[in-house]
């Protein structure tokens, strides 16, 4: 019999799960399943959609846009594009000469090589390699590279007249110095050396005011300007006209090629009224009178001289010492020399003494004390002579200095007329006009020979072409008012009273004047009565030779002077130099020149005695027919008058006897030797 059959637990199971799987409610449930994944898909692909035609519409904006820059907008940002590739960059021209009236190049241009660096391939590797060639230090080198003047769109400078081996040098090893170059450019030279150094001037960069004040001219913060002299006074001559060039840059603003250049043009030339000779005479007889007066032990180190014509003002010499090498200027001044041009220990040498110089005028000031008596009736009304006894004597009342002597002759001349006072420089003759004035200023004013003073250009601008002109002061009560409001604490006093006219009636005081004031002064007495402003530049000329602009007379005002006041002063003031009795007698004797008229001066420091007195000279001539020159000296702590300034004034005339001055060449070398 079969045993029965059990089927094992796992077969059971299986049969029993294939029974329940089977069953109508478990497909319910899977059907349900799957047509929530069928849902999810639907859900998943819209989705897609959506976003696929989210990307679909924002391409097409791009593509649309991009057809808008490209096809309907194209000129306009093609136009733009080419502006950006695209710089002008200024070419500066080459300034006019500055030459003097014989036709000599006083001031000119020279080319000069340049080393200059790319600032793109200005490496330290480069830079320091460039230092050492140059003998400069890596400093330096980074300093011009950062010069905000430097344009961006060339090549640097970085040192200017570099000698020929550097050059060849350069040229051999192109590899070790990538980016650096070697061009020219042009720079002033000075061919006459040192010869009228102030008068002619120096240029710099442009400042901040500058450019504001030039920008209407065309500057731009690149240019260098003058700073003073006749390169100050003829910029706008001397400049000319820049040109340009217009230069391809890259994204990064590297040039990368020149697109037009435009040529500048060279700017015109000056001609001076100042001749090179006489000007080399005064500057050597000044220096050396100078040297000869410390030799002997006096203090004196500065002095100016200035010879004009008083018919037209214009001026033939101007000399200020201590001078200067003005080529110091070229390529940028060094700090050591610019201190050595500032500095009062050595003198100051980049002042112009002969306009910027103040001294007290001394006994020269007696030309206008003795014109207002004169014209006043003030003399006529002492009866014509005044008598020396050697001293004044304020009256009583009187409070400290009241007894003024003679300079050099204390016992007194005695009864003395205008005539003999200015030969003889009598002061007790001028400190009695002084004091008379103050006693009856009822009559005459408060300041008569003041208001005279000024007709004559002393103590005021003279309307000289050269910048920077300093006024000076001749002492009033209104000066005294003036200084006291603009510093109290310097002048705490505002009185002014008789000893204080006393002192102004024969130049002391706080009377101060320039040189070139006293040229004028003594021009507008030999003209009879006309002043003139001084003229250094004669003309403008082109680089062709065409005259553009001929400098006429300034006529800036009128001294009267009727032949009675002018015949008495012009006998005193020949007197001085022909008469035995006469202050510069003695330091004319052996002169054979024209025939001259002028007046000494010795002016100290009455607050300081351990000064020694600033020596005076002043005169014109020929006296026997129209004057022609009138010539100014003035040397610091020198002593007398007489014995340190007349001298020097003797060789100017002698020379200019011999050598007149004749007319100006207005048709000058276009180019400098």
């Amino acid at each position: 019999m079969q045993a029965p059959y059990f089927p094992a637990d796992d077969e059971g199971d299986r049969h029993r799960t294939h029974l329940v799987s089977s069953s109508p409610l478990k497909r319910l449930e899977e059907e349900e399943r799957e047509q929530q994944r069928r849902q999810e898909s639907a859900r998943f692909g819209l989705r897609l959609t959506i976003m696929g035609l989210i990307v679909l519409v924002a391409f097409s904006a791009v593509v649309v846009r991009l057809w808008s820059l490209q096809v309907l907008h194209s000129s306009h940002y093609r136009n733009a594009a080419l502006v950006f590739q695209q710089q002008t960059v200024p070419v500066t021209p080459a300034r006019g000469l500055i030459i003097a009236r014989g036709g000599q190049v006083l001031l000119g241009d020279q080319v000069l090589p340049v080393v200059t660096l790319s600032r793109s391939a200005a490496t330290q590797v480069v830079i320091g390699r460039l230092a050492a060639l140059l003998d400069e230090t890596i400093t330096d080198v980074n300093t011009a590279l950062a010069n905000p003047q430097a344009s961006p769109y060339q090549p640097v400078p970085i040192a200017i007249g570099v000698s020929q081996s550097t050059i060849v040098y350069l040229s051999e090893h192109k590899s070790m110095f990538p980016g650096v170059s070697v061009n020219f450019t042009a720079e002033r030279t000075y061919p006459r050396g040192d010869a009228a150094a102030q008068v002619l001037g120096y240029t710099g960069d442009i400042d901040a005011t500058e450019l504001h004040s030039l920008t209407k001219y065309g500057y731009t913060s690149n240019d260098v300007v003058g700073q003073s002299g006749v390169e100050a006074t003829d910029e706008l001559w001397l400049r000319g006209r820049p040109g340009s060039e217009v230069i391809k840059v890259d994204a990064s603003g590297i040039p990368v090629g020149t697109v037009k250049t435009t040529a500048p043009v060279s700017g015109d030339d000056v001609v001076l009224n100042i001749d090179l000779n006489l000007q080399k005479t005064v500057e050597t007889a000044l220096t050396n009178q100078i040297a000869s007066l410390k030799a002997s032990g006096l203090p004196a180190d500065s002095g100016a001289a200035v010879v004009l014509d008083p018919e037209t003002g214009a001026v033939f010499a101007m000399a200020s010492v201590p001078t200067y090498n003005p080529s110091w200027w070229v390529g940028g001044i060094s700090d050591q020399h610019y201190q050595l041009l500032t500095s009062q220990a050595d003198h100051d040498p980049l002042l112009n003494r002969a306009i910027q110089g103040l001294w007290a005028p001394g006994s020269t000031f007696k030309l206008a004390t003795a014109t207002a008596a004169l014209n006043d009736g003030l003399l006529a009304s002492l009866g014509g002579y005044i008598d020396d006894r050697g001293f004044y004597q304020i009256g009583p009342p009187c409070s400290g200095q009241c007894t003024y002597y003679n300079n050099q002759n204390e016992k007194g001349q005695g009864p003395i007329d205008l005539t003999t006072a200015l030969t003889v420089s009598d002061d007790v003759f001028f400190y009695t006009l002084g004091a008379d004035y103050w006693y009856d200023s009822g009559t005459y004013g408060q300041t008569p020979i003041q208001d005279v003073a000024e007709k004559y250009g002393l103590g005021t601008v003279t309307g000289t072409d050269l910048p920077n002109e300093y006024s000076g002061q001749i002492d009033s009560p209104r000066l005294r008012q003036a200084q006291h409001s603009e510093n109290a604490q310097a002048f705490p006093s505002t009185y002014y009273g008789i000893a204080d006219n006393i002192e102004m009636a024969f130049g002391q005081g706080e009377t101060l004047v320039t040189p070139l004031q006293e040229a004028v002064a003594y021009g507008t007495f030999a003209t009879g009565g006309t002043r003139y402003a001084p003229q250094v530049v004669n003309s403008i000329v082109s680089p062709t030779g065409k005259v553009v602009k001929q400098f006429k007379p300034r006529v800036m005002g009128h001294v009267a002077l009727p032949s009675g006041t002018y015949g008495q002063i012009l006998n005193g003031l020949e007197g001085a130099i022909y008469a035995p009795n006469g202050t510069a007698y003695a330091t004319f004797q052996g002169y054979t020149g024209m025939r001259i008229a002028g007046k000494t001066g010795t002016a100290t420091e009455s607050s300081n005695t351990n000064v020694q007195p600033t020596a005076w000279f002043v005169a014109f001539g020929p006296t026997t027919s129209a004057p022609r020159y009138v010539v100014a000296v003035v040397i610091d702590q020198a002593g007398y008058g007489a014995a340190a300034a007349a001298p020097v004034a003797k060789q100017i005339f002698t020379y200019l006897t011999n050598h007149p001055i004749g007319s100006p060449d207005l048709h000058p070398p276009s180019n400098a030797p």
